[in-house]
């Protein structure tokens, strides 16, 4: 009895060994599953969580990626979860990576990748529809695989687009990139605000929009998509503590409207060896058709495939998604696209520059840089401009409480990237008696700049209340005579300083100062004091801006009140509160 109970033990003892050793062998092969706040198994087969695009007064679109193409993908919503909806997949077209790429096992250039190589990522979109805005409804999503095995995400919130007079929180931001404080930035923003119900986005998600890590996965933790939802995992040390941040749960809930920013713009489709190079090799359109004929001009030149490849956005007859108008709440938001090609300030005469192009190059306009190009022309009777006259004449516009308008590219800034003014650049060409080409060099012109001699004068007309933006990677903010609010809030993941004080702009020493303006807004305008609590200088006054390596911003907008905050961190101190510095009204509140 005795020996046959041991032996009883014993052979179930080999059973658990057993059991744990193919259990430890399932782990090892595909990992183990994460476990979020919501009440479904969150698999790491789904590249992204599902995202909320375009929402209308009763449906909204649900939006993610995976790397492979499955059987069948859906959406289940409702508030027992027994509705579904299912969902149209696509391929993107040119997501790829390359020597560069933070990805896998890459962490050192050209360890796993020497060239740029073809990556397959597909779109999962389902449309919801039956909503009202009066409550949100639960949803996730299921993807099934061809060998059967379903990947779920957790579960999230949905609604339709909200009434007008609804209270919204919104956030404002900009020019992550990447940026070593994004993930904090975004990991305060819901921890402070708790869940947002918008975002607005001044452009400059990425870097290089065709490197698909850069959207989903970059292996240092702080790719675009993670941060915004709630699944980065970035380190940051100082004075020998290390404190990772996971960015926020915002976009999973909340419908994001975005606008393009010149990271956002690829150059020449495959005609260098890195991704970086292909990004920054971009000519004109004219140049381009002179130069190969009008076939595929985009891949001559410059495209926003990827880009518009992930987003669903509103769009415009002329513009597409590239420039679009939108309701949301009590707001009418005008997005525009106006960016341009960000090219190095110093003449150096080795490298494609704003103001100068390099001597190796000087005979072949294959290769030249052509200055700070404009990507979309924006100037009056340009189609953006004529569309942009007929927006603010409609009734949407008209009748909203709030009027806001958003693009990347700085109409008043302390930051570096305002200057030179925003015009398409003159090309002077210097020969020698001979005819050789001696140089090639560009200048500006202020009084061609088209924001401020095109566009803002549309807008004063129209009684725009706030004009948002980004490109300068600082927070300041202005308001011109006339009563519009500009502020710039793309202090997020990094700054490239402020031209105040003694710190001058980059420019050459020959440009003219009235149209390049070294210290200040060279557009006329003096920066606000921030109204609550502003930083202080050396000389102990306060600071008009905040441009930190170390303390991050951003900004939400209440639609309760017509109120704007912003609010500071400082990365430096991971225990320290997050500070409302600023705060300003628009509209009757």
């Amino acid at each position: 009895m005795i020996a046959r109970d041991v032996m009883f033990l014993s052979m179930r003892r080999k059973f658990y060994i057993l059991v744990l050793f193919f259990l430890v062998v399932y782990l090892t092969l595909v990992g183990v599953p994460s476990w979020g706040q919501g009440t479904m198994i969150s698999s790491p087969q789904l590249l992204t969580d599902p995202f909320l695009q375009l929402p209308t007064e009763n449906s909204v679109r649900v939006v993610w990626f995976t790397e492979f193409v499955g059987e069948k993908h859906f959406v289940v919503y409702g508030e027992k979860l027994d509705q579904s909806a299912i969902a149209n997949t696509t391929k993107l077209s040119r997501t790829r990576e390359d020597q560069l790429s933070r990805v896998g096992k890459q962490t050192e250039n050209g360890e796993v990748y020497q060239q740029p190589v073809k990556r397959e990522i597909w779109r999962h979109e389902a449309e919801v529809i039956g909503l009202n805005s009066h409550s949100s409804v639960p949803y996730y999503v299921t993807s099934i695989r061809k060998d059967g095995e379903k990947v779920n995400s957790e579960v999230f919130t949905l609604t339709a687009t909200p009434k007008p007079e609804k209270p919204l929180k919104i956030l404002l931001t900009s020019d992550h990139q990447l940026k070593p404080m994004t993930a904090a930035n975004l990991q305060k923003v819901e921890e402070t605000v708790g869940k947002v119900d918008g975002v607005w986005f001044a452009g400059d998600l990425i870097n290089v929009p065709d490197r698909a890590s850069e959207w989903f996965d970059d292996n240092r933790g702080n790719a675009l998509f993670p941060g915004l939802q709630g699944r980065a995992n970035y380190t940051m040390e100082y004075d020998g503590r290390k404190v990772t941040y996971t960015g926020g749960k915002i976009i999973q809930n909340a419908p994001m409207f975005t606008c393009i920013g010149n990271h956002e713009v690829m150059g020449r489709y495959a005609r260098t060896d890195n991704l970086d190079a292909e990004f920054n090799d971009t000519i004109p359109r004219d140049v381009a058709e002179k130069l190969y004929g009008v076939k595929d001009l985009k891949s001559n030149s410059f495209n926003t495939d990827t880009y518009e490849e992930i987003f669903t956005l509103p769009e415009s007859k002329t513009g597409g998604k590239t420039y679009y108008a939108v309701t949301f709440g009590d707001t009418r938001l005008v997005v525009l696209y106006i960016t341009n090609m960000w090219r190095h300030p110093q003449l150096e005469s080795s490298r494609k520059g704003r103001y100068v192009e390099a001597e190796k190059d000087l005979d072949n306009p294959e290769n030249l840089g052509y200055g700070q190009l404009i990507y979309e022309p924006v100037f009056r009777g340009s189609d953006q401009y004529n569309w942009l006259q007929k927006e603010l004449e409609s009734s949407e516009f008209k009748q909203a409480k709030y009027k806001v308008v958003m693009f990347h590219h700085p109409p008043h800034t302390l930051g570096d990237n305002i200057v030179p003014p925003y015009t398409n650049p003159i090309q002077i060409i210097k020969r020698d008696e001979n005819g050789n080409i001696q140089s090639i060099n560009y200048e500006y012109p202020k009084n061609a700049d088209y924001i401020i001699r095109d566009v803002i004068p549309l807008l004063e007309s129209a009684k725009v209340q706030l004009v948002f933006y980004g490109h300068s990677h600082l927070w300041n903010r202005f308001v011109s005579e006339s009563g519009i609010n500009f502020l710039e809030t793309s202090n997020v993941g990094n700054s490239y300083g402020a031209a105040w004080g003694e710190k001058e702009r980059n420019i050459p020493s020959n440009y003219p100062e009235n149209d390049y303006t070294r210290i200040g807004d060279p557009n006329g305008l003096e920066p606000v004091i921030p109204s609550i609590a502003p930083l202080v200088g050396e000389d102990g006054k306060a600071l008009p801006y905040i441009a930190s390596n170390d303390i991050t911003v951003f900004s939400i907008f209440d639609t309760g009140t017509g109120t704007i905050s912003s609010y500071r961190f400082d990365t430096r101190k991971p225990d320290s509160e997050v500070v409302k510095f600023d705060e300003f009204m628009i509209g009757d509140g």
